[in-house]
């Protein structure tokens, strides 16, 4: 392949040799209009000096032709496995393989783009085909690209307005779908990520049926499941926006999954249901510390109490016992009456926490409303008992109705001997004691605290003993009675820790846990199972007290199960992740519990509004000369080369630009007029004019 042009290498500046034509064209032209002799060969002369001084040559160029490269960017994205679409889209690939391969001097790129499957990200940003098409032929310069043809279900969510589209070639678009498709959906329009415990939160959604008939009355059956329990069922209105209350019934994560029966016309089921993650938290923490008498230790207890701001304290300590007959007139007492109806029996169950601290029998509470502190507790409620000297006594608060909740039973033994407060196997895979500050990592060796020199003496008939104090007498249980939950403290010597005796020891942290504990805060559960998904992966956890290496059986939104083991970890917790490959509910179930996680975004973009279409298309294309396909009702068109500016689709066809693009390999380059030979002849003119005008 070759080709000529014309090129000039000036012997003078160009402005110079222009600026001699224009006098010479000047003084020629008047010349003509008097009809001086000779004028024509004076012309001619200059043309010679023009030529001589311009010095042109003929450039011949050894071309090579380059090919033209085509994009077929297939849509992978979610809403394309839906009915026949993805098995159209590989049809449609093959046979416009198939048809290219067959065109002269083109290359094909095929682009696989969208959201695929395996690649679910909360952002959500949809199907991106443009994207994919213009990072795909970055590399490639515009005077080569031929065209790109999209085969997609039309649902595309970043094509640019028509007049800031970066693309000169023609575009085309194969359409997955039928014309005309029908769709439910459930658009979840707000859904709080926090709530409080105790309280209800409002979900706002809308059920929509696509597109929009206009008719009004339509009612849908909307199910709502709450960490996996049962579902309760509403009936709504089509159509408009309805709030429905969820009630927060703990801390901590609470999956809530949302699902609307199938309408009239269904493209699929996946966008009738929602899951998404309310995170409990409490507004304050309601505790009530009855304090038997005076102590070192009360204060610790206040001070640890009212330093947490999430602790609403409400503190009674019993000075003057009812049997105190010292003569005092009443008018010279100060002490505010204990209110105990209202605390034990008419307000009781608005307390998180109620604790005991050196408290003994003393006729100041009857007893039925020590046995209202047992149903309290029998009810959910949560209570902590800091054992002094009196527990081992008769006055024992265990010798009450409360006793029928404790964990432990005093002997009647007090041991008043030094020891460091140990941490034993079952308490180091315990999430109240695993890891406090101070603990060293070697089982057999004890712990950097300072001493306490008191433990109550006690057997335990339930809960688990995690600490223990002088010659492994129980120092601290923990109970589960019915709904609620109990701790015992077996000593009052926390005290010398909070004043730093033999450098002190973690009193806060451990006392922090221990209320937790009660108030059944999910990380600190001894047995349980945990989900949650951060990014794109599935981060399984479980806390057990007891060594289990049973795989867990994790089941996907669209319910295909696996079996996953879990590796060890410090304490008592073993753990595993695993890529999430779809948007919706995941399950975690190792036979006793079950444990939820929710992917993916709250109303993804790629499935609000999965009918095929080519509105979202269509300008786009339209600019570039391009045309729009429906593959079930048009087939794969024909592929035609077209020059450029010319229509690139019509009836049954597309067309791809030819470019002609080439690079250049050689250069052959021959004087027109060599210098030699325009002096010559401009010479010979100015004589040939001179003798004209001498006759």
């Amino acid at each position: 392949m070759s080709g000529w042009s014309l090129a000039f290498a000036p012997l003078l500046p160009v402005w110079v040799i222009i600026g001699f034509a224009l006098a010479a064209a000047a003084l020629l032209g008047f010349g003509f209009w008097r009809r001086a002799k000779g004028a024509a060969w004076r012309m001619l002369a200059c043309a010679a000096l023009v030529l001589l001084a311009a010095a042109p040559s003929l450039v011949k160029q050894q071309r090579q032709a380059l090919r033209d490269v085509a994009a077929v960017v297939v849509d992978e994205s979610p809403s394309m496995a839906i009915g026949t679409r993805r098995q159209m889209a590989a049809d449609a690939l093959q046979a416009m393989t198939q048809k290219i391969a067959q065109l002269p001097g083109i290359d094909l790129r095929v682009i696989h783009a969208g959201v695929p499957d395996g690649e679910v990200s909360a952002a959500d940003e949809g199907t991106r085909l443009y994207t994919a098409l213009t990072r795909g032929l970055a590399d490639v310069p515009s005077q080569r690209i031929a065209g790109a043809v999209m085969i997609s279900d039309g649902e595309i969510h970043d094509m640019p307005p028509k007049d800031r589209l970066d693309f000169t070639a023609p575009l085309h678009v194969l359409l997955t779908g039928k014309p005309g498709e029908a769709d439910r959906r459930l658009a979840i329009e707000d859904a709080p990520k926090f709530g409080l415990v105790g309280k209800e939160v409002q979900i706002k959604l809308r059920v929509e049926d696509l597109p929009e008939t206009g008719k009004k009355g339509i009612q849908a059956q909307l199910s709502i499941r709450k960490d996996g329990g049962d579902a309760v069922i509403h009936s709504v209105n089509v159509g408009e926006d309805v709030s429905i209350p969820v009630a927060i019934d703990h801390g901590g994560p609470n999956v809530v999954e949302i699902s609307v029966e199938p309408g009239p016309h269904e493209l699929t089921l996946d966008n009738n249901r929602a899951a998404f993650v309310i995170n409990g938290v409490r507004d304050r923490l309601k505790v009530l510390l009855v304090s038997g008498e005076p102590h070192p230790g009360e204060r610790t207890w206040r001070n640890i109490l009212k330093s947490d701001p999430s602790v609403d304290l409400i503190h009674f300590t019993i000075l003057r016992p009812p049997e105190k007959q010292d003569g005092t007139p009443v008018r010279e007492l100060s002490l505010i009456a204990f209110p105990i109806r209202d605390l034990f029996d008419l307000k009781i169950n608005d307390f998180d926490l109620i604790i005991f601290d050196h408290y003994r029998q003393r006729g100041v509470l009857p007893q039925a409303y020590l046995e209202n502190i047992a149903n309290y507790v029998r009810n959910g409620g949560a209570l902590l008992e800091d054992s002094g000297p009196a527990f081992g006594t008769s006055l024992s608060l265990y010798r009450t109705p409360v006793g029928a909740v404790l964990p432990a039973e005093p002997t009647g033994d007090v041991y008043e001997q030094g020891f460091v407060p140990q941490v034993d196997a079952l308490g180091r895979r315990h999430p109240v004691t695993e890891d406090l500050p101070g603990l060293p990592a070697d089982a057999k060796s004890s712990p950097s605290w300072g001493r306490w020199f008191r433990t109550i003496g006690a057997v335990p008939h339930g809960g688990e003993t995690i600490m223990t104090g002088y010659d492994g007498h129980p120092l601290l249980v923990l109970d589960r009675v019915d709904k609620g939950r109990v701790a015992q403290l077996l000593s009052d010597d926390m005290w010398l820790w909070t004043r730093g005796y033999e450098g002190g020891g973690p009193q806060a942290e451990l006392l922090r846990r221990i209320v937790y504990w009660l108030m059944k805060e999910p990380d600190l559960e001894e047995n349980d199972l945990r989900a949650s998904v951060d990014g794109n992966r599935l981060d399984i956890t479980r806390q057990s007290l007891e060594p289990d290496d049973s795989p867990v059986v994790v089941t996907a939104p669209d319910g295909a199960s696996q079996n996953v083991s879990l590796s060890p970890q410090t304490g008592g917790r073993s753990n595993a992740s695993l890529p999430v490959t779809e948007s919706g509910l995941y399950r975690v179930a190792d036979g006793k519990r079950v444990a939820l996680a929710a992917s993916g975004a709250l109303n993804p973009i790629e499935m609000s509004d999965v009918r095929a279409t080519d509105e979202k298309v269509k300008d786009d294309v339209a600019a570039t000369g391009g045309g729009v396909f429906w593959l079930g009702n048009d087939g794969v068109p024909d592929i035609r080369r077209v020059d450029p500016g010319r229509s690139a689709a019509g009836s049954g066809w597309i067309g791809l630009r030819a470019n002609g693009d080439y690079t250049v390999t050689g250069v052959a380059e021959t004087p027109l007029l060599p210098g030699y030979l325009a002096l010559f002849l401009a010479l010979g003119f100015l004589i040939l004019a001179w003798r004209k005008e001498g006759r």
